[in-house]
């Protein structure tokens, strides 16, 4: 057996672990109950101490070395690549860190689920603490390893090939145009009026229209379900996709967008590349690529005129409403457009959405440099949100820097990825229109054309491409942001 087939074996077997992790954590969020998290915390923490040692094998070191002599294939080369990245990113950790940062990760998360609630600051930060300590030591670790920053060390790990620099250069411009752009539109939307669907609106039928709507996105439900959790996510893996929503009994608004977010996530698990499956030249190129696909399905269908017919026409059957005006696609198109400045991400509209992402960024890219204590994030949270969307969060913990999970568990880098997928979401759909009836294809309430072009460009790719090379060979170009002001100033101008 070849040097590379070794490594193809052991990486393969480290995915049957990653398997057996991503389930577990999937339930933990969504229908663990609460007694069992000690236990569930513990268990996962030595899996991840587990998969560490895979990864950090001895003999890895020899057969990498091995394999680079070997004759391989374009593919095999890049597959290579891909695997020596992911264990030079392991590989630079000490055993110890690893799990230390699991147990307090999960500690952490698993209380903020009460304490956000609460408005408990003093509870989280005790806890949090923790959590930033042992990131910024892991990001020190990665920086010497690679020659950063210690932040830009951590955005390498959902951004191979982004800086800070770049960012702070696309984040800089929008902040240009956005605050002006947001304000032009509320003004304008300020002289329209629209209904506000009354509730209640039960989660089980809030569900039944969710899986009408994955149905029509070619959701496979043979590879897949949907269940709820406190903050939506997309997890499992792509024979076994696990995506979450939320609802709210009087707002129908916010979680048939999330399902079809977290759609987005699942169809681009479904389609990576099943030749490659169990390597990380199989996976996802970026959570960038990831969100742009997300984004593709929340922003550029999910808000067209078009898609929000079909969504109308969908909700009225459900909801039995076809002679409620609240529920008429002119209405529904009004609502899903609207604009205004509001605390929460996850429930912020298109056009508001970068301002909480470059807040987010702002103040994470300082706390893990060290420029910052976790001590000063409510003020610097409070400051920013007065800045950027004129509002304020001063002792409003919940609605502020403790309204998100991803710093919980010590993601920091993240939080860029979500604007640079709405990035490249516009870039795509731009570059698709140039060869699909896009419009067409959704009255038509078949899509296929549009998922063969994004399983042809994007999903079939897995990691085979660098992220710059995906999207140069999807578009004709690499990120150009002007993609993203264009469509925000079509649709909302």
């Amino acid at each position: 057996m070849s040097d590379y087939q070794k490594l193809v074996q052991h990486s393969q077997k480290l995915a049957n672990f990653n398997h057996l992790a991503a389930i577990s954590g999937w339930d933990q969020a969504a229908v663990m109950p609460a007694g069992g998290n000690e236990a569930r915390s513990n268990a996962m923490a030595e899996l991840s101490v587990l998969i560490h040692q895979l990864n950090t094998a001895p003999q890895l070191a020899d057969w990498f070395a091995g394999a680079e002599q070997e004759s391989l294939t374009l593919q095999q080369q890049a597959s290579l690549r891909e695997m020596k990245q992911r264990w030079q990113q392991t590989t630079v950790l000490p055993q110890d860190l690893v799990q230390a940062k699991s147990l307090a990760g999960s500690k952490c998360e698993h209380a903020w689920r009460t304490q956000r609630p609460n408005n408990d600051w003093s509870g989280f930060a005790k806890n949090w603490q923790e959590v930033v300590n042992l990131s910024q030591q892991e990001a020190q670790i990665r920086a010497e390893n690679l020659g950063t920053t210690p932040y830009d060390a951590m955005l390498s790990l959902y951004e191979p090939g982004t800086t800070s620099t770049s960012l702070d250069s696309v984040f800089n411009d929008v902040k240009t145009w956005l605050p002006n752009l947001v304000d032009q539109v509320i003004e304008k939307q300020s002289q329209e009026s629209f209904i506000q669907p009354q509730g209640p609106f039960s989660a089980a039928k809030q569900k039944a229209l969710g899986l009408k709507i994955m149905q029509f996105l070619q959701f496979d439900f043979n590879h897949g379900r949907l269940d709820e959790s406190v903050h939506p996510f997309c997890g499992g893996v792509p024979t076994d996709v696990r995506i979450t929503t939320r609802y709210d009994e009087a707002d129908l608004v916010q979680s048939l967008m999330g399902t079809i977010h977290e759609t987005g996530h699942a169809r681009y698990e479904q389609g990576l590349p099943k030749a490659f499956a169990g390597l990380p030249v199989g996976e996802a190129r970026s959570m960038g690529i990831h969100e742009s696909q997300s984004l593709f399905f929340e922003m550029q269908l999910g808000r067209s005129p078009e898609f929000i017919a079909h969504l109308s026409h969908l909700a009225q059957q459900e909801f039995q409403a076809n002679d409620n005006h609240a529920f008429h696609a002119h209405n529904f198109q009004k609502l899903y457009t609207r604009v205004e400045k509001s605390f929460i991400r996850v429930d912020a509209d298109e056009l508001t959405y970068p301002a909480h992402v470059i807040l987010r960024y702002e103040i994470e890219r300082d706390l893990i440099n060290g420029k910052i204590s976790f001590q000063d994030v409510p003020e610097l949270w409070d400051q920013k949100m007065q800045q950027y969307l004129g509002l304020t969060t001063k002792d409003n913990f919940k609605n502020g820097c403790m309204q998100d999970i991803h710093w919980t568990d010590g993601s920091f880098g993240y939080f860029p990825s979500y604007t640079l997928g709405a990035m490249y979401a516009a870039q795509f759909m731009a570059a698709m229109k140039k060869t699909v009836d896009v419009e067409a294809a959704i009255v038509s309430s078949d899509l296929s054309p549009i998922f063969s072009w994004l399983s042809e460009k994007i999903w079939s790719k897995g990691s085979s491409l660098t992220t710059d090379e995906l999207v140069k060979a999807a578009t004709g170009e690499t990120l150009n942001a002007a993609h993203f002001q264009a469509h925000l100033r079509n649709r909302y101008l």
